[in-house]
């Protein structure tokens, strides 16, 4: 054989090297679970013809049902933004009785199914249950209202953001703290310039997955709101409810915009978590 032949069978073999068992059944389970489904969806988005597609996606219940769904996903994702950045301190920097209690608990919504967790906010957010009823003499209504949208979302995404700033906290050394205070600075300007930086991709990475997260909540949130359009009406309610006026093409444009919409999200994450890599090397 010659030194040509050689050279030209090294990178064949090298590539049928990487064919392997493993790497072949990954392919074929994630083709299966992820590719094929969003394969279908786009293919059958690809039927209608560019004005049908435009005329079902933005058609005045679908655009509304767009703003209810990212405006509250995105105020959800606000108030666990600092509130679930401020958990995940407590829980890392203070001793207190009953805290891996509270550490596990972060992770219920992870676990509970997402129409108990509906039935449960919704009845303790009625106007005879236990916040509900405190809540109503001041005229604040937060079951089958965009309220309780919000709520039944703040619930479903905290705990992305919890998980993504915990563990950079318990990494997070101590000592550099004390180093600022002992040169003069004060507890705002270590919080601001010595502990924030670099919890900041962390901080962000958990409120993109949380915004994410909230956008394409459907179980709770369906038994918590009145499902009303323009009230609280939120997109992926709105694609069930078109399947089951079978109104297959609807439902199909809608949900391509949530799916596009996703892709945008989950690379925004990739970006950040990238980043995150970086600033930690």
């Amino acid at each position: 054989m010659t030194v040509s032949q050689t050279q030209s069978t090294f990178p064949l073999q090298n590539l049928l090297k990487g064919f392997s068992l493993p790497w072949g059944i990954t392919i074929t389970y994630l083709s299966i679970v992820l590719l094929l489904p969003v394969a279908a969806l786009i293919l059958r988005a690809a039927t209608l013809s560019p004005a049908e597609f435009w005329r079902l996606a933005t058609a005045p219940v679908a655009l509304s049902t767009y703003a209810i769904t990212f405006g509250t996903a995105l105020l959800a994702a606000a108030i666990n933004c600092v509130a679930g950045t401020a958990t995940a301190w407590v829980l890392v920097r203070y001793e207190f009785p009953c805290k891996r209690v509270l550490d596990a608990v972060i992770d219920l919504p992870f676990a509970l199914p997402t129409a108990v967790a509906g039935i449960t906010l919704a009845t303790v957010y009625s106007e005879q249950g236990w916040i509900g009823s405190l809540l109503s003499p001041l005229g604040i209504r937060v079951s089958f209202t965009r309220l309780g949208v919000a709520v039944a979302m703040v619930f479903i995404s905290v705990p992305f953001v919890v998980r993504s700033v915990q563990p950079v906290l318990q990494e997070l050394d101590y000592t550099i703290e004390e180093a600022a205070w002992s040169l003069g600075a004060s507890q705002w300007e270590t919080c601001w310039r010595v502990v924030l930086p670099p919890l900041i991709p962390a901080i962000l990475t958990g409120t993109t997955q949380a915004f994410a997260r909230a956008v394409g909540e459907y179980g709770s949130v369906v038994l918590i709101a009145a499902n009303i359009p323009y009230q609280d009406l939120i997109a992926p309610i709105l694609v069930f409810q078109r399947l089951e006026q079978n109104d297959i093409a609807g439902a199909t444009a809608i949900g391509t915009v949530l799916l596009l919409i996703s892709l945008v999200l989950l690379l925004m994450v990739n970006l950040l978590q990238a980043w995150r890599q970086s600033y930690d090397g």
